[in-house]
Formats: C-alpha cells, structure tokens, sequence
C-alpha cells in the first residue's frame, strides 16, 4: 500500500535511464575547470606538492586517481546522473587526446586559484589563466578535427562548470605564511573586488572562446572545514567566523557578477550555484541527510579533527563509514557529500541554483 509495484518501478527506471541518454546525446561534451573540489588528476602530471594520487584517497572510487576525495567528485557525479560515458578525463593525461577531447575535458588541479600568485606554497599549480590556456588549445584542436562550424556547434552547446575561489583565501589570504600586518594592508573588501575583477576577465574571455552554457560554483563555508576548526581555537565546536565572512562577500559579488555577464554577453546563459548555502544546509541538518560527524576529517593523521596535516598513506587513519562523514580530510568533502550537492546542482531550485538548475540549462535552447 503507498508504494509503487515492481512494474511501475521497472517503466520508470527505462524512462530515466532513456531520459539520460538523450540528454547525454544533446551535451555533446563537459569542460571542467577549477581546483582541487573537482580536480580528477592534472596534478598527477606536474611537479607540485599538492597530490592525491595516494592511497587511502579513491578508496571508494577504486583506486587513487588524483581525486581530493574518498571517490566522486561533484562533476563526476553530476556526469554520471547525466548520462556522461565515463569520467571527464584530466587534460594532462596523455590518453585525453584525439576523439576523447569531443567528450571535454578537466582542467582542474589542486592548489589552483584566480589569482596566479596562489597557491604558491604547493610549487607547482594550474591557476585559471593557464586552465583557460589549456582549454585554448584544446578548442583549437576540435577545430582541427571537425572544423570550425561544427567546433562552434559543439563548444556552444557543451556544459562548462567553473568551481574556483576557494584557494584564494585558504592558501592566500589567509594563508599562515601572510603576516597580520601584510594582511591588514589589503582590507578583506579590497580583496574580494581583486578577486571578482580577475573572475570578470576570465569568464568573459571563456565566452570569447565559445562557452555558453556555464555552472559557476561559488565558495562554500570553508570557515567550517576542519583545517580552519583546528586553526582557530576560539570556539572549536563552531564554524569559523571570518573565513566564512570572506566566502559571503565573494559570494554576494559573484551572484551579481554572473547577472552581469548574463545580461552583457550575447547568447550566454550562466547559472550561480550556491554551494555555500547547499553545505551549510547539509552541516546543519546533517542528521536528516544521514550524517553523524560534521567537523571532523575521515582521513585523519593529526589533530582534534584530523585537520592538520593533509590525508596521505601511514599513519593516516580511515573512518570506518564514509558515508557519515560530511569531510573526507581537512579540507574536502566526502563522497556522500558531493552526492547530495551534486544532485541539488542537477534538480535544485531557485534557492541552490539560480536562474535555472544544470538541468534546466542543458534543456534550453
């Protein structure tokens, strides 16, 4: 009684799966760029000390890619539920040549920021600009193998997803290597503006490039994450204060910066997804989503939350359920996580992604 018979579950599963397929068949490709939230393993292919090549990371996923986390990432997810073939390969794998690059590509790599300057303390690094770079070239390359209308047709109908910002603070501004007095020199709103200035040029200069259809991710609360819990001591059972008051701002500007482009580019149809409020969500009701642990990091090595030294082999420690974990390590989320972020990117309303959810975008003309 209430539920639906095997049947009706059966016909309902063939048409979501035929649903998915043809969605797939209309995005002919995914174009990835960001940090290492969605990075699948460029990093692997760079001399950087910024790695997840190691095990315990993909310990759900299989094996260790690359990827920060114990096995999806969003994009992956969001591929998935799409009807994608595969995972968007990294840009750097030698494999993701040829046809593959039809497909898309990520660019993504861990430590990598807006600004170029970010993220120096890893050495090496894939900063926007040259993520931007590389996609230059890889769009160069599909019109070299299809020619140019075809490459127009493809590029303007792909899904771009841009999920960068997060570095700029944690690994920049406030960075532990950034003296009080070099910090207090450029006042947080001063350096939101630099920031959104720099985003403004890049995303403008993606659409030179062809990009139409386009998730822009914003910063989540990394005042919660349990690197910044650990840091700062004041009220350990609590999210950090200023961290999150620096992803608000950037935030708020972002929101207006994505209208803007909306409004002054011609054809573009650019959709802010408010993962700040999608993770506050999941942190504050956890237990209604299934959690039980919202502060500390499953891959743990040191620490009050395992939020001081970066996941990796021995002496790291795994939780025994991921999937009560809201972290994986001390600064990204579990599987489980971007599972349901992933989802309320894909179907979410107004209130997650705005002016329309990733669905809705790859459904419009």
């Amino acid at each position: 009684m209430g539920g639906l018979s095997s049947d009706r579950r059966f016909i309902l599963g063939i048409i979501f799966a035929l649903w998915r397929i043809c969605l797939a068949k209309e995005t002919p490709a995914n174009f990835v760029f960001g940090d290492s939230l969605v990075e699948a393993g460029n990093n692997n292919y760079i001399v950087t000390l910024s790695k997840a090549d190691y095990p315990p990371n993909g310990i759900d996923f299989g094996k260790p890619t690359g990827r920060y986390t114990n096995g999806r990432t969003i994009i992956d997810i969001i591929g998935q539920n799409l009807g994608f073939k595969g995972f968007t390969p990294p840009y750097l794998a030698p494999t993701t040549a040829g046809p593959v690059i039809l497909k898309g590509a990520n660019y993504a790599s861990g430590g990598g920021g807006i600004l170029n300057e970010t993220g120096k303390i890893f050495v090496g690094r894939i900063n926007m600009d040259a993520q931007i770079d590389n996609f230059a070239n890889t769009r160069q390359d599909i019109i070299s193998s299809i020619g140019l209308p075809a490459a127009l047709q493809l590029l303007r109908r792909a899904l771009f997803s841009v999920t960068i910002g997060s570095n700029d603070f944690i690994n920049n501004y406030l960075a532990p290597v950034i003296s009080e007095a070099e910090r207090k020199s450029i006042p947080p709103e001063t350096f939101v503006g630099i920031l959104i200035s720099r985003l403004r040029l890049q995303l403008t200069r993606l659409y030179k490039l062809d990009a139409r259809k386009m998730v822009v991710v914003n910063v989540g609360p990394i005042g919660c994450i349990p690197y910044q819990r650990e840091v700062n001591l004041a009220d350990p059972d609590s999210c950090v204060e200023f961290p999150n008051q620096l992803a608000q701002s950037f935030n708020a500007k972002l929101r207006t910066l994505v209208t803007t482009l909306n409004t002054n580019l011609p054809g573009a149809e650019f959709v802010y997804a408010d993962v700040y409020r999608i993770v506050e969500d999941i942190i504050e009701n956890h237990t209604s989503y299934g959690f039980e642990n919202t502060n500390s990091a499953c891959c743990r090595v040191a620490g009050r939350y395992g939020g001081l030294i970066p996941c990796g082999p021995q002496p790291s420690k795994v939780c025994m359920d991921r999937s009560k974990y809201v972290f994986w390590d001390p600064y990204h989320p579990s599987d489980a996580s971007n599972m349901i972020i992933a989802r309320r990117l894909l179907y979410g309303d107004l209130s997650d992604i705005s002016p329309m959810n990733v669905v809705q975008l790859l459904q419009s003309s």
